[in-house]
């Protein structure tokens, strides 16, 4: 469960996440979903379930529960290994309560199409995931991956090509790599970032939240809110 403070009340992390208001002018509004530790390391082991417990599990699912969009890079699906979008019925039932589809639709991002059409993520023919690339990829990757993947060559495989083609949405939630949140940041694109803290030391050479070009001057985000579990602590950040 998530507290508020020392001796505060529960709350329901499904219904804090469809409380909150997510409206951007023109375009979807843009969130992202990361872990860490405390030192900043996004990979543990080569993935993040290290450093996950209930609590986080149960935030990432609430925060997935309001998107109409998780895009993911193709390096994070893979070392994630990713599965099916499915939520359970009490997510889709809110889901439906809010006006929104069920489940929330997959998108990922791969110029190279470096990815096996046979991996768990493309099992689900009911769940066809969306896998956005360049006009010039490669025929050989692409025609397997159309049998199990709806693929779409964008002519503008970058941040404001990608809110572009999913403009009709109302929120795109990003939950990795940081090239590509990196160009979401340096496009000035992210109105919030919710930022959960594992309390744990890594050290090592793990990626940051973000790589790309810089933003100067930086976006400024303010702290919204801030809750805990029994281990981790949970922020979430908007932009100004």
């Amino acid at each position: 469960m998530i507290r508020t403070g020392p001796g505060g009340e529960v709350v329901d992390p499904l219904e804090v996440q469809f409380a909150y208001s997510r409206t951007a002018d023109g375009r979807p509004w843009v969130m992202a979903n990361f872990v860490t530790t405390i030192d900043g390391a996004t990979v543990v082991e080569g993935g993040s379930t290290a450093i996950n417990d209930d609590d986080d599990k149960a935030m990432f699912q609430a925060i997935r529960a309001v998107a109409d969009f998780i895009l993911v890079g193709a390096g994070t699906l893979r070392a994630e290994k990713y599965g099916p979008t499915d939520l359970d019925e009490s997510r889709r039932n809110r889901r439906e309560q809010a006006g929104l589809e069920p489940t929330p639709h997959l998108v990922t991002v791969s110029g190279s199409l470096d990815l096996d059409p046979g991996a768990r993520v493309f099992s689900d023919p009911d769940n066809r995931v969306t896998v956005l690339t360049g006009i010039d990829a490669d025929d050989s990757k692409r025609l397997p991956l159309q049998d199990v993947a709806d693929v779409i060559q964008l002519e503008d495989l970058t941040a404001e090509g990608i809110a572009h083609y999913l403009r009709m949405a109302g929120v795109v939630l990003i939950e990795g790599g940081p090239g590509l949140f990196g160009q979401f940041v340096s496009a000035g694109l992210v109105d919030e970032v919710c930022w959960t803290i594992a309390p744990v030391l890594y050290a090592g050479e793990s990626p940051r939240m973000a790589h790309g070009k810089p933003v100067v001057p930086p976006t400024e985000m303010r702290l919204d809110n801030v809750l805990y579990g029994d281990r981790a602590l949970f922020t979430r950040y908007v932009k100004v």
